[in-house]
């Protein structure tokens, strides 16, 4: 959950949104809410949305004295320019959209709303940064894979997993903040 986030960003399959570099620290805390409306071309897809903290183009901690152990590189700088920190990730397994209790298949190309809770968090993001957004359908090895159809997954053979066309509708789609004044 460390691992720097450019390498998903960089993936076409992944629809990214960041902000300008900010020019104030930005600080959320409680529940964020990702209000997606979707199409997709089979019957079930999985939505994956991370919040994420991108540092600096320069951005580095300063050098250690060689006293402190912290660095591997006592001394040097840890240079961190660009990286994408996850801040929260969570993931809604469409079928489940309305009810956890009561699963549903979507209609292939009908637009439908995602709408889930994702749990709290309690970040700042510090002047100079940016906030980025990143919405995928597959979050694999963290969850299973989603073979892209209504069906049982812990029963899916091989010939079930199927190619999906996800559309996101921007326009009206949205993930809410919790923003602290």
């Amino acid at each position: 959950m460390t691992d720097d986030q450019r390498f998903a960003a960089r993936r076409p399959d992944v629809l990214v949104f960041q902000t300008e570099i900010l020019t104030e620290d930005v600080t959320l805390a409680g529940p964020l809410t990702a209000d997606l409306k979707v199409s997709i071309s089979t019957t079930d897809a999985d939505f994956v949305v991370k919040l994420i903290d991108v540092f600096p183009d320069d951005f580095k901690y300063p050098a250690f004295t060689p006293n402190e152990t912290r660095s591997a590189t006592a001394g040097a700088p840890y240079i961190m320019n660009n990286y994408q920190m996850l801040v929260r990730g969570d993931i809604m397994r469409g079928k489940f959209r309305n009810s956890f209790e009561k699963p549903e298949a979507f209609v292939p190309n009908q637009p439908t709303q995602v709408k889930y809770t994702m749990p709290d968090i309690a970040h700042t993001f510090k002047k100079g940064h940016r906030i980025m957004v990143q919405i995928q359908s597959s979050w694999f090895p963290l969850v299973d894979r989603n073979p892209q159809k209504f069906t049982d997954i812990y029963k899916a053979t091989d010939a079930d997993f199927q190619k999906a066309t996800i559309r996101i509708f921007q326009d009206q789609s949205k993930i809410i903040l919790p923003l602290v004044k």
